[in-house]
């Protein structure tokens, strides 16, 4: 009973993920039905401006705090209605608060980290003793790592709360400037009267992010490649 209890706030935010993914959340942030719906969103934002940002926070903040892969679909629409720079600071918010939910639901359910651990985890921990912040900041700032399973990775690993909310908002800022910038330059390129479609995607201010966040990705495949040749390196010398 006591361990029902403490998994409890965990499992209302995963339970709360799959509603919000059953209930069609997606089709409602994807952008062929963003674009339709831009004018009506600009107009809703004009009528009520400290409301709409509100609700923009809420909603990243929930959509975050329960893990599922919904949160980019809510960022770009962020840098659709608000620009870049609003964008940026609201997703910030919204990202901080929505993992630091999930981070303390997940370190309250775990125990902080005093049970067994699963298997990817006991991986990870030894890496992660030796080097906390190094491990921490790698995790964060690559993409490939989906950002609700490496918030529930380092609850595991009793990452400090100092560290966990630095890695979330310096990592976490540097993805949302870019893919901020993405629903920017698709809500410019809307009201010039450009039709939705993959030609807008080709854009040069559009192709400058979509490359940086494809750098990002590949940044896992060249680091293990260079330690790889590093340790083949000093095998040789010995």
């Amino acid at each position: 009973m006591k361990r029902l209890r403490a998994m409890l706030p965990l499992l209302l935010l995963l339970t709360t993920g799959i509603v919000l993914l059953a209930g069609g959340m997606g089709s409602y942030l994807a952008p062929g039905r963003l674009a339709q719906e831009h004018a009506a969103l600009l107009e809703a934002v004009q009528q009520h401006p400290w409301l709409s940002r509100l609700a923009y926070i809420g909603l990243l903040t929930l959509v975050t705090s329960t893990g599922i892969p919904g949160s980019l679909l809510v960022i770009i629409a962020g840098g659709l209605v608000f620009g870049e720079i609003q964008g940026t600071l609201l997703s910030s918010i919204g990202l901080l608060l929505g993992s630091l939910l999930l981070f303390l639901a997940s370190r309250y359910a775990f125990g902080c980290g005093r049970k067994p651990a699963p298997r990817v985890v006991e991986r990870l921990r030894h890496g992660y003793a030796q080097h906390p912040v190094n491990y921490t900041f790698f995790l964060r700032f690559v993409p490939v790592f989906p950002f609700g399973a490496v918030t529930v990775g380092l609850a595991w690993l009793r990452c400090p709360m100092w560290l966990f909310l630095l890695s979330s908002f310096v990592g976490g800022s540097i993805m949302l400037i870019f893919e901020t910038a993405i629903g920017a330059d698709l809500g410019r390129n809307l009201a010039a009267g450009e039709a939705m479609g993959w030609r807008l995607f080709l854009d040069p201010h559009m192709l400058l992010p979509l490359g940086a966040l494809a750098l990002l990705a590949v940044l896992p495949v060249v680091i293990r490649r260079r330690q790889a040749r590093n340790g083949e390196r000093k095998s040789g010398q010995d």
